[in-house]
């Protein structure tokens, strides 16, 4: 099919190249420099409004250091691909000469000629500008058909705020000040208050555990109905629990002989997740990520799990006086000493398309886009960009970075194109009740299955027995939790 397409595409090329050397000559031997000495034109495709302003901007500097016309077109994003390859055969069409498209469907514009390896001289080559995760993120059969511009991963967010009157209260200095805590207990012996001083930094969790043993063993502020809330209906707030222990096309999530979702790991770490159900009751019918978002700002939640786009949104509300606390990004907490975690991310890329007719130029705006222009990209468009740099005027990009830089780029492979769907479903059926061990063997069976065109059965994994979280009880809507009758002293 890609062939007949191929030579569909080729044959309308040479009609419009002909056809427009005959409109320039005037069919009566206009002279070629006339011709050649037109503005050449290339036209940049991209869905998201939120670029319009930055694009057209950069666009224009583009044109004056170059003399090269961009044409910026916002198209839907529904069927986009299939529009880009629309344009690219139809020769009355403007073909797309670069496009924006997110990394899981790589293989799908590769395979149909809409994307091209990138030559040596791009961008992506240089290791001080990306990161491994954000080059994985681009690359299919081991090359490199797309350059990273931006992404989107998820972090820790937590009310800094309330951190610090959690630890002066703790310190005996009152939840109403947040002066740091120093003088705190001044009363006391010097060796009493070196002892019981907690800083906020200390209540910045590192694992699901550290949460769990903060609700039990400090007091909330009094507006705080949640301790720790995330959208628990939504895979991209979940794959974290489990995303170091499963592998869905390796490393760069294209090699379909590496399939492992089933093992002794993913099911404890999806076991566990099960368990936060007893702590935190979350209605997934209920609720959602601007749900649990706007708790966050109005001051009912001290920790959550949130994208990027937090910064901005909170940012703003404090600004309009919606918003009257301080706030952190850390780094997704692990499940305990033993079992940790490992975020999802999605890169938006710059794709070159196989039918361009303005390759080379199409490369030096994907060049001046990366390495001129992605200093502007968050102040202009919210975006945080995939280059790597050496510092952050923005405390919380750098730490998003961070989490990318650790994380695990969403596949690409056309044959599990639905694996999303069914883990968010294997996800909330364990959160429902049903049993991780079966969940996860029963998804991996199916995946296998699809990969491979024939039945797949997974040899039963015994079940891990292994108490793997504090003894503890939570009470929704207090912020407060409730040590159980079977458990004594500090939880471990």
């Amino acid at each position: 099919m890609f062939g007949v397409a191929a030579a569909l595409a080729a044959a309308a090329l040479v009609t419009l190249a002909v056809f427009l050397y005959r409109a320039g000559s005037g069919g009566a031997g206009r002279p070629m420099q006339e011709l050649s000495g037109r503005k050449e034109t290339i036209h940049l495709w991209y869905t998201d409004d939120a670029l319009t302003d930055y694009l057209s901007s950069k666009a224009l500097e583009f044109y004056d250091s170059t003399d090269i016309r961009v044409n910026v077109e916002l198209v839907s994003g529904l069927e986009y691909l299939e529009a880009v390859n629309a344009a690219s055969l139809d020769e009355e069409a403007d073909t797309p000469d670069l496009y924006i498209l997110t990394n899981d469907s790589l293989e799908k514009a590769y395979l149909a000629g809409l994307a091209t390896r990138l030559p040596d001289s791009a961008p992506v080559y240089e290791q001080q500008l990306f990161h491994e995760a954000a080059r994985n993120a681009v690359l299919y059969d081991g090359k490199y058909v797309a350059c990273p511009m931006y992404y989107e991963t998820s972090a820790l967010l937590y009310n800094k705020t309330y951190l610090q009157q959690i630890a002066d209260e703790a310190n005996g200095a009152g939840s109403g000040e947040a002066d740091g805590g120093e003088g705190a207990g001044d009363e006391a012996s010097g060796e009493d208050t070196a002892v019981q001083t907690v800083t906020a930094d200390q209540l910045i969790p590192a694992s699901i555990v550290d949460i769990l043993t903060f609700a039990d063993q400090y007091s909330t502020p009094e507006n705080v109905e949640y301790f720790f809330r995330w959208d628990v209906s939504d895979i991209f707030y979940n794959y974290f629990f489990i995303g170091n222990y499963i592998s869905a096309g390796g490393a760069a999530g294209d090699d379909k002989s590496l399939i492992d979702i089933y093992n002794t790991e993913s099911i404890s770490s999806l076991k566990v997740y099960q368990e936060m159900n007893q702590f935190f009751s979350i209605d997934t019918k209920e609720t959602n990520y601007d749900t649990i978002l706007q708790e966050f700002q109005e001051g009912k939640t001290i920790y959550t799990i949130a994208t990027s786009d937090c910064i901005r949104r909170l940012d703003e509300a404090a600004k309009n006086g919606e918003f009257g606390y301080e706030y952190g990004i850390a780094k997704l907490p692990d499940i305990n000493q033993e079992l940790t975690t490992k975020g999802m991310s999605v890169t938006n890329a710059l794709v070159i398309n196989g039918y361009s007719e303005h390759k080379e130029s199409a490369g030096r705006l994907m060049e001046f886009l990366i390495k001129d222009a992605s200093a502007d990209l968050y102040s202009m468009t919210g975006k945080l960009s995939s280059v790597s740099r050496g510092s952050y005027e923005n405390a919380h990009e750098a730490v998003f970075m961070e989490s990318y830089r650790e994380s695990v780029p969403i596949p690409k492979m056309l044959e599990t194109a639905n694996f999303w769907v069914e883990l968010e479903i294997c996800f909330a059926k364990v959160w429902g009740g049903e049993d991780a061990n079966t969940q996860l063997r029963q998804l991996s069976e199916q995946i296998k299955t699809q990969l491979a065109g024939e039945p797949v059965a997974e040899a039963p994994i015994e079940d891990p027995q292994v108490e793997l979280l504090p003894a503890v009880e939570y009470e929704e809507g207090t912020g407060e939790l409730d040590v159980a009758p079977e458990s004594e002293g500090t939880p471990q």
